[in-house]
């Protein structure tokens, strides 16, 4: 399985509520329908809304390449697990990637790093793609960075089942701010990540995104050294967000060496 050129998730987290987030929705499904780009599979688009928007985001989305994920999975499959939802009902209703391990969740409701394994484990043997969240808390160096998100790269991959994933490098300490890490930062350590999963067979066609204030003009100032973003707020603005797809799509055929 060859990995699209660009990979854009957007998480809408829980700013919208269930009429604005359908309405929002539409406006991106009308956006993206003809663009060249997402129609090729050359750029992925990755839309993360609400548990109770994932099945109105299926449906609108229905004919186009775009792909609905969700914020979260349970670790396990059934039970008596109240308010929990699990992989294999979310892949039922039509959700093809979760979300697992932002740092939201390891901050506010204490996910561990055995958490977050148990529930990349769920995601992988339901058919599901994880898209991991990883990155330091606290600014440090470029090495200590590394080693910090291939650790947690590391040990939610622990007796995983095979199968590809996305991994968002998010350093908390960037998240939120008016601009991201710097440019050399996020290469050095995407560039680390990366490498982790080619040296594992059994992740083939996985990639590295960026998130942490990611924006406009950010993309192509990474080059090749990361395979999309992670976007948050900002891509709540549609034609923000399509001008991010359109720098995505200048960059896959730069990559290509495609004629624009």
């Amino acid at each position: 399985m060859l990995r699209p050129l660009v990979t854009l998730g957007v998480s809408l987290k829980m700013y919208f509520g269930h009429e604005e987030a359908t309405a929002w929705f539409a406006r991106v499904a009308d956006a993206v329908h003809e663009h060249e780009a997402i129609a090729s599979g050359a750029v992925r688009l990755i839309v993360i809304p609400t548990y109770l928007q994932v099945l109105p985001a299926v449906e609108a989305f229905a004919g186009t390449p775009v792909l609905v994920g969700a914020q979260d999975v349970a670790a396990t499959d059934s039970g008596a697990f109240t308010g929990e939802v699990s992989a294999a009902e979310l892949a039922e209703v039509g959700v093809s990637v979760v979300e697992i391990g932002h740092a939201e969740r390891r901050r506010m409701f204490a996910e561990t790093d055995g958490v977050v394994a148990g529930k990349t484990s769920a995601a992988l043997r339901n058919g599901l793609t994880p898209l991991l969240c990883v990155g330091e808390t606290d600014e440090v160096g470029t090495d200590e960075a590394m080693r910090q998100s291939v650790g947690q790269l590391a040990a939610a991959l622990a007796n995983a089942p095979d199968g590809p994933m996305i991994v968002a490098y998010e350093p908390v300490w960037a998240i939120g701010t008016a601009s991201p890490a710097p440019l050399a930062h996020i290469t050095a350590v995407c560039s680390g990540l990366r490498g982790a999963l080619d040296m594992l067979s059994e992740r083939q066609g996985s990639a590295v995104i960026y998130g942490g204030s990611a924006g406009p003009g950010l993309l192509t100032g990474l080059g090749d050294a990361v395979d999309g973003l992670f976007l948050g707020r900002f891509a709540h603005d549609v034609e923000a967000l399509v001008q991010v797809i359109d720098e995505a799509d200048a960059v896959v055929r730069e990559r290509t060496g495609a004629r624009a």
